[in-house]
């Protein structure tokens, strides 16, 4: 059962991307996978732009956020290293939020790509705006072949998110969005009228990360 989300992401250009990578691969995310609440640790490139990363983390609810295990390595206890690295990036989301739906659901097994959308909506929208994820635009794709998951977050109150809700679709690989299936469901009047709602939008399509051929790159 996971409840809770924690979603970061990084332009890395101006950073060693090998010393990225390794403090990702070799301190960071082993870190944060020792902390108890935190449930699938995985990393994501994005698939336009290779010095975009993503890590996403499930937690079994977000007070693991709040907890003395990431406390000890988060905020004002990260790492040397990890400020070292970070100052070298741009961030792009940090996400800490709760799940709406389906509810509970943890990462799945054997996806070979992932969808973010993340975004604020324009204040008076919120009421429609999350009656068409939950009616129509979520059901709608995860029923697309190739669709693993379809989970939708909105953010804590007491975190530091970027946006205020985010929608992540675990696929089996990144050729599912181009699919006639995918642009029926998300192609609809209902959609159109949503998407002027929508504030600071943030859509990326992410592979997932390799250590051995993105440190080749």
């Amino acid at each position: 059962m996971s409840t809770g989300l924690l979603a970061v992401g990084f332009d890395f250009n101006k950073a060693h991307h090998d010393e990225f990578h390794d403090w990702y691969d070799l301190e960071h995310l082993p870190e944060r996978q020792a902390v108890a609440g935190f449930g699938a640790c995985e990393r994501w490139l994005a698939l336009e732009q290779a010095t975009s990363a993503f890590a996403t983390y499930d937690l079994d609810d977000i007070s693991v956020l709040r907890s003395a295990g990431y406390g000890a390595i988060a905020y004002d206890n990260l790492s040397p290293w990890s400020k070292r690295v970070t100052a070298m990036c741009t961030r792009l989301l940090r996400f800490e939020g709760l799940q709406l739906s389906p509810g509970s659901a943890a990462a799945p097994s054997g996806a070979g790509a992932l969808l973010i959308n993340a975004m604020n909506v324009v204040a008076g929208g919120e009421d429609e705006f999350n009656a068409w994820y939950d009616e129509e635009h979520l059901p709608a794709l995860r029923s697309v072949a190739g669709t693993l998951s379809a989970r939708r977050y909105k953010a804590d109150a007491n975190g530091k998110s970027t946006h205020q809700y985010l929608a992540m679709y675990h696929l089996r690989d990144a050729q599912v969005v181009s699919s006639a299936p995918w642009s029926e469901a998300v192609d609809t009047p209902w959609s159109a009228r949503m998407r002027p709602l929508f504030r600071d939008r943030l859509r990326v399509l992410n592979t997932r990360y390799d250590r051995a051929t993105s440190r080749l790159a």
